[in-house]
């Protein structure tokens, strides 16, 4: 069963690499946004099969702290939105 998990990380750290790929190559700031999402999620996911098959506990906190990170990323990001400025460089007109 340990050697299974060990595996399934494996593969979804192949994953990892195609999501890569995507975030150097994405045609727009949303794909690449996305890309990162599959990067947390993918990064969950690896450290709660390491987790198992190592039977280390504290990696399943560190999976915690990747889906936490996600969610405040996608915030930012939404709150932003793509291709927004920040709002004091906004110069206003007299």
């Amino acid at each position: 069963m340990d050697n299974a998990l060990l595996l399934l990380a494996g593969l979804l750290l192949l994953n990892l690499i195609a999501g890569l790929w995507r975030i150097w190559r994405g045609p727009s700031v949303v794909d690449r946004m996305m890309a990162a999402q599959l990067f947390g999620t993918t990064g969950v996911a690896v450290l709660l099969l390491l987790a198992e098959g190592q039977q280390l506990p504290a990696l399943r906190d560190g999976a915690l702290i990747f889906a936490l990170l996600g969610v405040l990323a996608a915030v930012a990001f939404v709150r932003r939105g793509p291709g927004q400025r920040e709002p004091d460089t906004v110069k206003e007109e007299p």
